[in-house]
C-alpha cells in the first residue's frame, strides 16, 4: 500500500459534510483538522471502529470545532495499492491489438 497526503481548504459551516463523506470514501486512513494558524485541532484515525457507532460522537465534535473558526485546513491520508498502475498496464500490453 501506498500512502499520501491530500489538503483541503474547507470554510467551517462545510467542515462536517467535508469529513463525513471523506469517512465514507473508503481509502482513508486519517483526518487531521487544523486552523488557519496551523494549529492541529483533531486528529481522527479511520478504521472500522469509527465507521460504526463511534462515528456519531466524532462527527459531533467536529460540528463544535466548526463554530469556533471559520477556516480549517483537512489533511487527509489515503491509501492505495502501490502496485496498481503497473498491473494495469502489463495485462493491457499483453493483450494482442487486432
Amino acid at each position: 500500500m501506498k500512502t499520501f497526503f491530500e489538503e483541503i481548504k474547507v470554510t467551517g459551516h462545510k467542515l462536517a459534510e467535508t469529513v463525513e463523506s471523506l469517512v465514507h470514501e473508503g481509502n482513508v486512513t486519517r483526518i487531521i483538522i487544523r486552523n488557519e494558524q496551523g494549529h492541529t485541532f483533531i486528529e481522527i484515525p479511520i478504521t472500522v471502529a469509527v465507521i460504526g457507532a463511534v462515528f456519531a460522537p466524532i462527527l459531533a465534535a467536529v460540528g463544535a470545532l466548526a463554530a469556533m473558526a471559520a477556516h480549517f485546513t483537512v489533511v487527509v491520508e489515503k491509501t492505495r495499492p502501490a502496485e496498481a498502475g503497473k498491473t494495469a498496464s502489463a495485462a493491457s500490453s499483453d493483450t494482442p491489438v487486432a
